[in-house]
Protein backbone atom coordinates (compact mmCIF):
# COMPACT_ATOMS: atom_id res chain seq x y z
CA UNK A 1 0.00 0.00 0.00
CA UNK A 2 1.46 3.03 -1.26
CA UNK A 3 0.87 6.75 0.66
CA UNK A 4 -1.51 7.84 -1.91
CA UNK A 5 -3.89 4.85 -1.12
CA UNK A 6 -3.60 5.75 2.34
CA UNK A 7 -3.91 9.14 1.35
CA UNK A 8 -7.61 7.97 -0.51
CA UNK A 9 -8.78 7.50 3.49
CA UNK A 10 -7.34 10.76 4.67
CA UNK A 11 -10.02 13.53 5.46
CA UNK A 12 -9.76 15.88 2.34
CA UNK A 13 -8.52 18.56 5.16
CA UNK A 14 -5.38 17.26 4.92
CA UNK A 15 -4.57 16.50 1.26
CA UNK A 16 -4.44 20.71 0.93
CA UNK A 17 -0.82 19.51 2.54
CA UNK A 18 2.11 17.96 1.04
CA UNK A 19 2.53 15.28 3.13
CA UNK A 20 6.27 15.02 4.10
CA UNK A 21 7.21 19.01 3.22
CA UNK A 22 7.95 21.79 5.44
CA UNK A 23 5.36 23.31 7.39
CA UNK A 24 4.50 26.23 6.85
CA UNK A 25 2.98 26.93 10.40
CA UNK A 26 6.19 25.56 12.20
CA UNK A 27 9.27 27.64 12.77
CA UNK A 28 12.01 27.50 10.96
CA UNK A 29 14.12 26.62 13.92
CA UNK A 30 11.87 23.54 14.59
CA UNK A 31 12.39 22.18 11.30
CA UNK A 32 15.68 20.04 10.78
CA UNK A 33 15.49 20.06 6.92
CA UNK A 34 17.57 17.21 6.33
CA UNK A 35 17.11 13.45 5.66
CA UNK A 36 17.36 11.45 8.87
CA UNK A 37 17.97 7.43 8.74
CA UNK A 38 14.86 5.99 10.76
CA UNK A 39 14.24 2.78 12.40
CA UNK A 40 10.71 2.17 13.04
CA UNK A 41 9.68 -0.80 15.43
CA UNK A 42 6.11 -1.86 15.36
CA UNK A 43 6.49 -0.70 11.32
CA UNK A 44 3.09 -3.10 10.42
CA UNK A 45 1.22 -1.49 13.14
CA UNK A 46 -2.15 0.50 13.00
CA UNK A 47 0.23 4.19 13.81
CA UNK A 48 3.57 2.07 12.80
CA UNK A 49 2.39 2.14 9.29
CA UNK A 50 1.28 5.60 9.25
CA UNK A 51 4.07 6.69 10.60
CA UNK A 52 6.03 4.91 8.18
CA UNK A 53 5.19 5.79 4.95
CA UNK A 54 4.89 10.14 6.12
CA UNK A 55 8.75 9.79 6.89
CA UNK A 56 9.11 7.58 3.50
CA UNK A 57 7.32 10.96 1.80
CA UNK A 58 9.54 13.25 3.20
CA UNK A 59 12.88 11.31 1.66
CA UNK A 60 14.12 9.97 4.96
CA UNK A 61 15.52 6.46 4.93
CA UNK A 62 13.22 4.13 6.72
CA UNK A 63 13.77 0.39 8.55
CA UNK A 64 10.87 -0.80 9.50
CA UNK A 65 10.63 -3.78 11.81
CA UNK A 66 8.06 -6.21 12.75
CA UNK A 67 7.07 -9.65 13.63
CA UNK A 68 7.75 -11.90 10.22
CA UNK A 69 4.37 -12.79 9.52
CA UNK A 70 3.41 -9.16 9.98
CA UNK A 71 6.48 -7.74 7.15
CA UNK A 72 5.43 -11.05 5.30
CA UNK A 73 1.94 -9.26 4.83
CA UNK A 74 3.14 -5.65 4.05
CA UNK A 75 5.85 -6.74 1.62
CA UNK A 76 3.20 -9.03 -0.27
CA UNK A 77 0.34 -5.58 -0.07
CA UNK A 78 2.87 -4.03 -2.30
CA UNK A 79 4.45 -0.96 -0.08
CA UNK A 80 6.50 1.78 -0.46
CA UNK A 81 9.78 0.24 -1.96
CA UNK A 82 11.41 3.49 -0.12
CA UNK A 83 11.04 1.15 2.89
CA UNK A 84 13.23 -1.54 4.18
CA UNK A 85 11.53 -3.85 5.76
CA UNK A 86 13.17 -6.38 8.49
CA UNK A 87 10.94 -9.42 10.28
CA UNK A 88 12.27 -9.99 13.89
CA UNK A 89 11.02 -11.77 16.73
CA UNK A 90 10.50 -9.44 20.03
CA UNK A 91 13.94 -11.24 21.54
CA UNK A 92 15.64 -11.76 18.20
CA UNK A 93 18.60 -9.04 19.45
CA UNK A 94 21.05 -10.20 16.59
CA UNK A 95 18.66 -8.92 13.91
CA UNK A 96 17.76 -5.92 15.71
CA UNK A 97 21.26 -5.20 16.00
CA UNK A 98 21.71 -5.73 12.13
CA UNK A 99 18.72 -3.57 11.77
CA UNK A 100 20.18 -0.77 13.45
CA UNK A 101 23.20 -0.31 12.14
CA UNK A 102 24.13 3.22 10.64
CA UNK A 103 20.54 4.65 12.14
CA UNK A 104 20.26 8.28 13.67
CA UNK A 105 17.01 8.00 15.26
CA UNK A 106 14.46 5.65 16.59
CA UNK A 107 10.74 5.13 16.53
CA UNK A 108 9.47 2.86 19.00
CA UNK A 109 5.34 1.89 18.30
CA UNK A 110 5.73 -2.00 18.78
CA UNK A 111 2.99 -2.19 21.16
CA UNK A 112 0.12 -4.69 20.98
CA UNK A 113 -2.95 -4.38 23.02
CA UNK A 114 -3.56 -7.44 23.57
CA UNK A 115 -7.04 -10.06 22.68
CA UNK A 116 -8.87 -8.10 25.65
CA UNK A 117 -9.00 -10.48 28.93
CA UNK A 118 -4.89 -9.38 29.35
CA UNK A 119 -4.57 -12.09 32.70
CA UNK A 120 -4.83 -14.94 30.73
CA UNK A 121 -2.46 -13.42 27.92
CA UNK A 122 -0.38 -12.07 30.34
CA UNK A 123 3.26 -13.35 29.69
CA UNK A 124 2.89 -12.73 25.47
CA UNK A 125 1.58 -9.46 26.75
CA UNK A 126 4.35 -8.07 28.84
CA UNK A 127 6.77 -10.42 26.18
CA UNK A 128 5.44 -8.14 22.86
CA UNK A 129 5.47 -5.01 24.66
CA UNK A 130 7.86 -3.81 27.35
CA UNK A 131 9.73 -6.85 26.70
CA UNK A 132 10.01 -6.39 22.79
CA UNK A 133 11.65 -2.64 23.96
CA UNK A 134 13.90 -3.95 26.08
CA UNK A 135 15.38 -6.34 23.85
CA UNK A 136 15.58 -3.44 20.95
CA UNK A 137 17.29 -1.73 23.98
CA UNK A 138 19.85 -4.22 24.01
CA UNK A 139 20.47 -4.54 20.45
CA UNK A 140 20.50 -0.46 20.41
CA UNK A 141 23.36 -0.44 23.03
CA UNK A 142 25.47 -2.76 22.20
CA UNK A 143 25.57 -1.76 18.24
CA UNK A 144 26.74 1.47 19.99
CA UNK A 145 23.78 3.32 19.06
CA UNK A 146 23.80 7.50 19.87
CA UNK A 147 20.62 9.14 17.88
CA UNK A 148 17.94 10.14 19.51
CA UNK A 149 14.73 8.29 20.62
CA UNK A 150 10.87 8.73 20.07
CA UNK A 151 8.47 6.15 21.96
CA UNK A 152 5.13 5.95 21.27
CA UNK A 153 3.04 5.88 24.59
CA UNK A 154 -1.07 6.45 25.43
CA UNK A 155 -2.68 8.71 27.40
CA UNK A 156 -3.99 5.52 29.65
CA UNK A 157 -0.71 5.49 31.74
CA UNK A 158 -3.00 8.62 33.54
CA UNK A 159 -5.82 6.48 34.50
CA UNK A 160 -8.51 8.34 35.15
CA UNK A 161 -8.59 12.23 34.31
CA UNK A 162 -8.63 15.22 36.70
CA UNK A 163 -11.06 16.66 38.80
CA UNK A 164 -12.01 19.61 40.65
CA UNK A 165 -14.70 20.09 43.54
CA UNK A 166 -15.95 22.96 43.90
CA UNK A 167 -15.24 23.32 47.72
CA UNK A 168 -11.96 21.06 47.79
CA UNK A 169 -10.14 22.22 44.37
CA UNK A 170 -8.10 19.99 41.89
CA UNK A 171 -7.88 16.61 43.37
CA UNK A 172 -7.29 13.05 41.42
CA UNK A 173 -9.89 10.63 42.52
CA UNK A 174 -9.65 7.08 42.69
CA UNK A 175 -11.08 4.38 40.81
CA UNK A 176 -15.70 5.44 41.19
CA UNK A 177 -17.60 3.55 43.39
CA UNK A 178 -19.14 0.38 42.61
CA UNK A 179 -22.42 1.39 44.17
CA UNK A 180 -22.12 5.13 42.57
CA UNK A 181 -21.94 2.81 39.16
CA UNK A 182 -24.68 0.35 40.13
CA UNK A 183 -27.14 3.38 41.14
CA UNK A 184 -25.97 5.04 37.54
CA UNK A 185 -23.90 7.68 39.31
CA UNK A 186 -21.15 8.13 36.86
CA UNK A 187 -19.36 11.03 38.13
CA UNK A 188 -16.55 10.31 40.23
CA UNK A 189 -17.19 12.08 43.72
CA UNK A 190 -14.73 13.95 45.58
CA UNK A 191 -13.30 12.06 48.40
CA UNK A 192 -14.33 14.72 50.87
CA UNK A 193 -17.39 15.85 50.48
CA UNK A 194 -18.96 13.14 47.96
CA UNK A 195 -20.15 16.06 45.80
CA UNK A 196 -19.56 15.81 42.05
CA UNK A 197 -16.22 16.33 40.36
CA UNK A 198 -15.73 18.23 37.20
CA UNK A 199 -12.99 17.34 34.95
CA UNK A 200 -9.94 19.44 33.96
CA UNK A 201 -7.35 19.45 31.23
CA UNK A 202 -4.71 17.03 32.87
CA UNK A 203 -0.57 17.96 31.56
CA UNK A 204 2.58 15.80 31.23
CA UNK A 205 3.46 16.35 34.92
CA UNK A 206 0.34 14.37 35.87
CA UNK A 207 1.10 11.62 38.19
CA UNK A 208 1.06 7.72 36.49
CA UNK A 209 -2.02 6.23 37.32
CA UNK A 210 -2.44 2.80 35.49
CA UNK A 211 -5.50 0.91 35.56
CA UNK A 212 -5.14 -2.46 33.38
CA UNK A 213 -2.20 -4.47 32.06
CA UNK A 214 -2.04 -2.55 28.58
CA UNK A 215 -1.52 0.73 30.79
CA UNK A 216 1.01 -0.50 33.30
CA UNK A 217 3.42 -1.85 30.45
CA UNK A 218 2.85 1.59 28.56
CA UNK A 219 4.30 2.77 31.79
CA UNK A 220 7.41 0.41 32.13
CA UNK A 221 8.25 1.12 28.43
CA UNK A 222 8.30 4.72 29.48
CA UNK A 223 10.71 4.35 32.80
CA UNK A 224 12.91 1.70 30.35
CA UNK A 225 13.47 3.91 27.99
CA UNK A 226 13.77 6.64 30.54
CA UNK A 227 16.78 4.61 31.92
CA UNK A 228 17.96 3.89 28.55
CA UNK A 229 18.22 7.72 27.38
CA UNK A 230 19.96 8.82 30.64
CA UNK A 231 22.12 6.45 30.75
CA UNK A 232 23.56 6.76 27.27
CA UNK A 233 22.86 10.57 27.48
CA UNK A 234 20.60 10.49 24.39
CA UNK A 235 17.81 12.97 23.93
CA UNK A 236 13.80 10.52 24.79
CA UNK A 237 10.67 11.88 23.68
CA UNK A 238 7.89 10.76 24.50
CA UNK A 239 4.21 11.24 23.00
CA UNK A 240 1.41 10.24 25.06
CA UNK A 241 -1.36 10.21 21.96
CA UNK A 242 -4.71 10.16 23.22
CA UNK A 243 -7.88 8.33 21.32
CA UNK A 244 -6.33 7.43 17.61
CA UNK A 245 -8.79 6.56 15.13
CA UNK A 246 -8.40 6.40 11.40
CA UNK A 247 -7.87 3.78 8.41
CA UNK A 248 -6.73 0.35 9.28
CA UNK A 249 -7.47 0.30 13.45
CA UNK A 250 -8.09 -2.75 14.90
CA UNK A 251 -11.23 -4.20 14.00
CA UNK A 252 -13.43 -5.46 17.24
CA UNK A 253 -10.63 -4.85 19.91
CA UNK A 254 -11.78 -3.60 22.83
CA UNK A 255 -8.26 -2.39 24.10
CA UNK A 256 -7.81 -0.94 20.02
CA UNK A 257 -10.05 2.06 20.26
CA UNK A 258 -13.76 2.91 20.73
CA UNK A 259 -13.91 4.40 17.26
CA UNK A 260 -12.98 1.14 16.12
CA UNK A 261 -15.21 -0.90 18.17
CA UNK A 262 -18.87 1.29 17.21
CA UNK A 263 -17.38 0.75 13.43
CA UNK A 264 -16.81 -2.91 13.81
CA UNK A 265 -20.70 -2.55 15.24
CA UNK A 266 -22.12 -0.67 12.58
CA UNK A 267 -20.17 -2.86 9.92
CA UNK A 268 -21.99 -5.65 11.29
CA UNK A 269 -25.58 -3.79 11.24
CA UNK A 270 -25.31 -3.97 15.18
CA UNK A 271 -26.17 -0.35 16.95
CA UNK A 272 -22.87 0.43 18.97
CA UNK A 273 -23.14 -0.01 22.01
CA UNK A 274 -22.49 3.11 24.35
CA UNK A 275 -21.53 2.49 28.08
CA UNK A 276 -22.92 3.95 31.33
CA UNK A 277 -25.04 7.32 29.53
CA UNK A 278 -22.37 7.92 26.80
CA UNK A 279 -21.48 11.24 28.87
CA UNK A 280 -17.96 10.05 28.87
CA UNK A 281 -15.24 12.30 27.27
CA UNK A 282 -12.27 11.64 25.33
CA UNK A 283 -10.14 13.77 22.90
CA UNK A 284 -9.70 12.03 19.82
CA UNK A 285 -7.62 12.33 17.00
CA UNK A 286 -6.79 10.84 13.66
CA UNK A 287 -3.70 8.65 12.96
CA UNK A 288 -2.65 10.94 10.41
CA UNK A 289 -1.97 13.81 12.80
CA UNK A 290 -0.23 11.50 15.24
CA UNK A 291 2.09 9.96 12.43
CA UNK A 292 2.77 13.83 11.80
CA UNK A 293 3.52 14.39 15.19
CA UNK A 294 5.96 11.54 15.27
CA UNK A 295 8.14 13.33 11.93
CA UNK A 296 8.56 16.19 13.98
CA UNK A 297 9.79 14.75 17.13
CA UNK A 298 12.29 12.81 14.96
CA UNK A 299 13.08 15.51 12.52
CA UNK A 300 12.94 18.84 14.62
CA UNK A 301 16.25 20.21 15.13
CA UNK A 302 16.28 20.19 18.63
CA UNK A 303 15.28 17.54 19.80
CA UNK A 304 12.51 17.87 23.04
CA UNK A 305 13.51 15.87 26.35
CA UNK A 306 10.21 14.62 28.00
CA UNK A 307 6.86 13.77 27.17
CA UNK A 308 4.20 15.28 24.97
CA UNK A 309 0.79 14.97 24.17
CA UNK A 310 0.06 14.37 20.98
CA UNK A 311 -4.01 15.28 21.16
CA UNK A 312 -6.68 17.66 19.48
CA UNK A 313 -7.39 19.77 22.40
CA UNK A 314 -11.17 18.96 21.82
CA UNK A 315 -13.06 17.34 23.49
CA UNK A 316 -16.40 15.21 22.54
CA UNK A 317 -18.67 12.75 24.71
CA UNK A 318 -19.02 9.09 23.43
CA UNK A 319 -22.60 9.25 22.26
CA UNK A 320 -21.58 11.99 19.93
CA UNK A 321 -18.95 9.77 18.23
CA UNK A 322 -21.28 6.76 18.09
CA UNK A 323 -23.69 9.14 16.51
CA UNK A 324 -21.57 10.93 14.15
CA UNK A 325 -20.41 7.55 12.70
CA UNK A 326 -23.83 6.50 12.15
CA UNK A 327 -25.04 9.23 10.35
CA UNK A 328 -21.77 9.48 8.06
CA UNK A 329 -22.47 5.96 7.24
CA UNK A 330 -26.24 6.25 6.57
CA UNK A 331 -26.70 3.07 8.28
CA UNK A 332 -29.93 3.35 9.56
CA UNK A 333 -28.72 2.59 13.14
CA UNK A 334 -29.09 4.67 16.36
CA UNK A 335 -26.44 4.35 19.44
CA UNK A 336 -27.55 2.40 21.65
CA UNK A 337 -27.30 3.72 25.74
CA UNK A 338 -26.74 0.48 27.92
CA UNK A 339 -25.81 1.55 30.92
CA UNK A 340 -22.88 -1.10 32.05
CA UNK A 341 -19.86 0.05 33.36
CA UNK A 342 -16.17 -1.54 33.02
CA UNK A 343 -14.54 -1.06 36.58
CA UNK A 344 -11.68 1.22 35.96
CA UNK A 345 -12.58 3.15 33.67
CA UNK A 346 -12.18 6.94 33.21
CA UNK A 347 -15.38 8.87 33.11
CA UNK A 348 -13.31 11.68 31.29
CA UNK A 349 -9.48 12.19 30.19
CA UNK A 350 -9.04 15.98 28.66
CA UNK A 351 -5.66 16.64 27.56
CA UNK A 352 -3.52 19.88 27.12
CA UNK A 353 -1.60 19.99 24.18
CA UNK A 354 0.13 23.07 24.92
CA UNK A 355 3.81 21.77 25.19
CA UNK A 356 3.78 19.95 22.01
CA UNK A 357 2.51 23.24 20.27
CA UNK A 358 5.79 24.90 22.38
CA UNK A 359 8.15 22.31 21.61
CA UNK A 360 7.32 21.08 17.88
CA UNK A 361 5.36 23.25 16.76
CA UNK A 362 2.48 20.52 16.31
CA UNK A 363 -1.25 21.23 16.13
CA UNK A 364 -4.01 18.16 15.01
CA UNK A 365 -5.21 20.09 11.56
CA UNK A 366 -8.42 17.50 11.28
CA UNK A 367 -11.40 18.00 12.84
CA UNK A 368 -13.56 15.08 14.72
CA UNK A 369 -16.56 15.84 12.16
CA UNK A 370 -14.05 15.68 8.85
CA UNK A 371 -12.21 12.32 10.66
CA UNK A 372 -14.98 10.87 11.72
CA UNK A 373 -17.03 11.00 8.20
CA UNK A 374 -14.20 9.59 6.48
CA UNK A 375 -13.21 6.83 9.12
CA UNK A 376 -16.68 5.74 8.28
CA UNK A 377 -15.71 4.23 5.19
CA UNK A 378 -12.04 3.44 5.56
CA UNK A 379 -11.02 0.23 5.67
CA UNK A 380 -10.66 -1.40 9.27
CA UNK A 381 -8.30 -4.29 10.59
CA UNK A 382 -5.07 -4.67 11.63
CA UNK A 383 -3.01 -3.64 8.28
CA UNK A 384 -0.44 -6.79 8.70
CA UNK A 385 -3.82 -8.70 8.45
CA UNK A 386 -4.41 -11.61 5.67
CA UNK A 387 -7.73 -9.68 4.58
CA UNK A 388 -5.49 -6.76 3.82
CA UNK A 389 -3.02 -7.99 1.36
CA UNK A 390 -6.23 -8.58 -1.20
CA UNK A 391 -8.03 -5.88 -0.02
Amino acid sequence: MSLRVLNDHYPKSLHSQQVGNVDPEIPDHLTKGETVRVLVSGGAGFIGSHVIHLLASGGHDVIAVDLPPAVDSRIRAEYDDRIRWIAAEPDDVDTLIRAAEGVEAVCDHGFRPGAGNTFNDLPWHVRNNDGASAHLMTALHRSGFDGRIVLGSSVSVYGDGKYRCAEHGHLSPGPRRPDHLEQGRFEPACPICNADLHPVRITEDSEFDPRSVTAASRVHQEYLWRAFALHHELPLTVLRAHHVYGPHMARNAPLGGVAGVFRSQIDAGVRPQVYEDGGQTRDFIHVADVARATELATTATLPHRGPLHVASGRTTTLLEVATTLCIARDSRLWPEVIGHSVPGDARHLLASPDRAREALGFRARITLQDGLSTFAHAPLGAPHAAALVDA
